[in-house]
């Protein structure tokens, strides 16, 4: 099965720990790619249309590769870091932009990550939840699973050896 893990975090902290952990379980048995948003260049979605009429997006970056990259994938694992009870801008931008593929995305296997700081059982990851979930039904996916971790430093979710244990269990199973 054909992985692609969009990282919606900028930094080498607690995501990348689980991503990371999701992809030691999972690469023994699956093709794995991780989309970084930060390093590329994406223009906001301007709702123009254009792509419903063209092959994707009309704007001159990198929307229509990462888009292409996306839609071929076999499962989509959304991570993100918890920014404002929210997903981040990052992730955000990538999924408005996959609007020109949104046929291309109907019945996905998708999974989601969320670290944040506050303790799992606090709002801030039910926003998220929620929202995907949203996704879900309108794109008929097949969420596989959805995953909370509350991690403050930098570390933390590494030093965690239950969770470690738990991510690449989970992609082990994939």
């Amino acid at each position: 099965m054909k992985i692609v893990i969009i990282n919606g975090s900028a930094r080498k902290g607690n995501t990348l720990t689980a991503i990371n952990a999701l992809i030691k379980g999972a690469s023994k048995n699956h093709e794995i790619e991780v989309i970084q948003p930060d390093k590329l260049h994406i223009s906001p979605c301007k709702g123009c249309g254009a792509c419903q009429c063209y092959k994707g997006c009309v704007d001159q970056d990198d929307t229509n590769s990462t888009t292409e990259q996306i839609a071929a994938a076999d499962m989509i694992v959304f991570a993100t870091p918890v920014y404002w009870w929210g997903i981040t801008g990052q992730l955000k931008l990538v999924i408005d932009k996959c609007y020109c593929r949104g046929l291309q995305l109907k019945g996905k296997k998708t999974g989601l990550i969320v670290t944040g700081g506050a303790p799992v059982n606090h709002d801030q990851y039910d926003l998220i939840e929620k929202q995907f979930a949203c996704m879900s039904e309108y794109l008929e996916w097949d969420m596989r699973f959805q995953k909370r971790y509350s991690a403050n430093g930098k570390d933390e979710l590494a030093k965690n050896e239950a969770v470690m244990k738990e991510l690449e269990e989970l992609g082990a199973q994939l």
